[in-house]
């Protein structure tokens, strides 16, 4: 299982941080890093991922780059091909596209479109985003998205990863795509959900077995209790969102928290290891905590990327 870092933009901090933390992790020793693309919404940093990703990947030579996740709805597939291609460009190839349909509140309510049926646009909007990306001519027409064209370029098409937790779409994920990226999911919802079900559809649609990357904040500290409750109030509108919340009941746990890996070092590398056992390819690591517990937590982190290498 590879260790790599999400890197979560600070409303503070300028977009020069930003760059600064990719270097950091490349420096470091991280494989890849993931950058969220976060909403539109009061308090979240306004930079637009994939771009931010194309002049990291360009600044910084050698590490791997995905987005997590860039959303479907209000790009149209063909424009979308055209950025990821362009990213993959300025990053010599390193770069994954992560791609979710973010959920209700954010479609329907900031932006104003139809979150009817999800899981069947999301697979028209593959349908469409696959063979754009591979360079092939586009002649669809249907239900939801028209489009029509062909997109030139040299470089290789991006992997595409979706975020998936729902049966249609862990379906959708194994049958069109290189994986999942999961978020607020525990390894018992890995274990008897997620994994299963992404594996039986790759092996139905007879493509290579999927990519399981799961993403939650780590904390190596002693304030268990105090982590714990900071994250519950930093990410407390996630406790609400139907889809964390079944993955909340599949765990068996009462919030978000619950599912992070917090404690000393010890816990913190049985609990990367379990995930290890239970198939995951890829742990991305959200570091949290104060400056101190950050630097610890990275430490563990790096050792432990190490040691899998």
């Amino acid at each position: 299982m590879d260790i790599t870092l999400t890197v979560v933009p600070r409303p503070d901090a300028g977009f020069a941080t930003l760059l600064g933390d990719v270097a950091a992790a490349a420096e470091s020793g991280f494989a890849r890093v993931w950058l969220p693309q976060l909403p539109p919404i009061v308090g979240a940093n306004g930079w637009d991922a994939l771009t931010a990703l194309a002049v990291a990947g360009a600044r910084t030579p050698g590490i791997g780059l995905g987005s997590s996740v860039a959303v479907a709805y209000g790009q149209h597939p063909l424009v979308l091909a055209r950025q990821a291609l362009t990213v993959a460009a300025a990053t010599e190839g390193r770069f994954v596209l992560g791609l979710g349909v973010s959920h209700r509140f954010v479609v329907a309510d900031v932006l104003g479109y139809s979150y009817d049926a999800p899981a069947a646009y999301l697979r028209e909007y593959l349908e469409v985003l696959g063979p754009a990306l591979a360079g092939q001519s586009v002649d669809h027409h249907g239900p939801r998205i028209t489009a029509v064209g062909k997109l030139e370029s040299s470089v290789a098409a991006p992997q595409i990863v979706i975020a998936a937790l729902g049966p249609r779409m862990l379906e959708l994920a194994g049958a069109l795509t290189a994986g999942t990226l999961t978020t607020w999911t525990g390894p018992k919802a890995l274990e008897n959900h997620v994994i299963p079900r992404i594996t039986r559809a790759a092996e139905d649609a007879r493509r290579p077995a999927p990519q399981v990357i799961v993403g939650l904040p780590v904390s190596v500290t002693d304030d268990v209790e105090g982590t714990r409750a900071e994250i519950n109030a930093a990410f407390a509108v996630a406790n609400e969102v139907p889809a964390y919340r079944g993955m909340l009941e599949r765990e068996g746990v009462g919030s978000v928290a619950d599912l992070c890996l917090v404690g000393d070092e010890d816990e913190v590398v049985r609990g990367l290891r379990r995930f290890a056992d239970l198939g995951v390819t890829e742990f991305s690591a959200v570091p949290t905590g104060d400056d101190a517990a950050r630097a610890r937590t990275e430490t563990v982190l790096r050792e432990v990327a190490l040691a899998a290498v």
